[in-house]
């Protein structure tokens, strides 16, 4: 072999070496590219997606810490690498976040940097009392408790942005499905809930509101009256019809329920004549007209009861001995003792005193 030759092949041979370094190299570089920012970095859960809770004024070491304690992610490391580089740390915005499987670091961050964070199904349930609500919606939202009570209490607040005050707030809320995110603040809450009331008081309704005599207002405090007093939907019209009867009548609508309210105890089976005489203006066997406001948030369909009520001329109900629910109606007094005594029959062969 002739020196050239020779020579020839080295170089051959380093050509080779040098091509597989740069080869290595960039499948090196590929890899460590591709798990940064493209491999699947959110942990399978046999449960189902995962959530990420980012609070209002989180620091991105919070976000890490979420992500570390509560195993989201394969490698967080990579995670924080990549958020650094792109800015994350200055640009965090609070939501709940969906993180499905398959998910890579790039991609998480574009959800997280856009904002793009799921809602928060709920079901608002009808409450008495605004430490109820506020309650439930601190179970469901990130929404400030305190900041919600207050809003509760502000009377100009009330009546300027939606024409109520503190004795009729509950009107504003529905009972029912909700969708928010997570991070609604409290007066977004509120906002959200008037939202959902005016969608409620269609121009009709309104109208029927009108050839009864009542205000929307009004008919939510008797449609509360009417959802204590039974959770048949066939006696809610019936009911209503009593009420709005007593109303044209004017007689006092002595609607035990209001008397439990203002008592302060929905327990109670029975009511005694001395609970009667409680001074309170939701005793409505004292005060004539409806009680100043609701004793508990009427649902649509309470509402409707109101806004429907049946034709009759009944002026008096009772509840059926047989403890089905149901209530026996009457156009008398004298008719109505009889009804009333059965059903005293029956508490007191239960011994239900109270």
């Amino acid at each position: 072999m002739t020196e050239t030759s020779a020579s020839a092949r080295l170089r051959w041979w380093v050509v080779l070496a040098l091509l597989s370094v740069v080869l290595v190299l960039g499948l090196t570089g590929s890899y460590a590219w591709w798990r940064v920012w493209r491999k699947p970095n959110v942990v399978v859960s046999p449960l189902g997606p995962a959530y990420l809770y980012i609070r209002t004024g989180a620091p991105f070491e919070a976000v890490l810490d979420t992500l570390r304690r509560q195993e989201l992610l394969h490698e967080p490391a990579t995670f924080a690498w990549l958020a650094q580089r792109r800015g994350y740390p200055a640009q965090i915005r609070p939501g709940r976040y969906r993180l499905d499987f398959g998910l890579g670091n790039d991609a998480l961050l574009d959800k997280l940097l856009r904002g793009e964070q799921d809602t928060v199904g709920f079901q608002l349930n009808a409450f008495k009392y605004k430490p109820q609500l506020v309650r439930q919606i601190a179970r469901q939202l990130e929404t400030d408790s305190v900041a919600l009570r207050q809003l509760l209490q502000d009377n100009e607040l009330l009546q300027r942005q939606y024409q109520l005050d503190t004795t009729t707030v509950l009107t504003l809320f529905l009972p029912g499905p909700y969708r928010l995110v997570w991070n609604t603040s409290a007066q977004q809450f509120m906002d959200s809930a008037a939202a959902t009331h005016r969608q409620f008081w269609t121009a009709q309704r309104r109208q029927q509101a009108d050839s009864l005599g009542l205000s929307p207002t009004q008919v939510h405090v008797l449609a509360s009256i009417v959802q204590r007093e039974t959770a048949m939907p066939q006696d809610k019209p019936i009911i209503a019809g009593v009420y709005l009867n007593r109303l044209r009548r004017r007689m006092r609508l002595q609607a035990d329920p209001t008397l439990l309210w203002a008592i302060g105890n929905f327990g109670v089976k029975r009511v005694l004549n001395k609970d009667k005489l409680v001074d309170s203006p939701y005793n409505t066997y004292k005060h004539a007209g409806l009680p100043p406001g609701p004793i508990t948030s009427a649902n649509r369909q309470s509402l409707d009861a109101v806004l429907r009520p049946a034709a009759h001329q009944y002026l008096f109900f009772c509840a059926r001995p047989d403890r089905s629910g149901y209530s026996d109606f009457a156009e008398t007094f004298a008719e109505h003792k009889k009804n009333a005594r059965r059903y005293q029959h029956t508490l007191d062969s239960l011994k239900i005193i109270r």
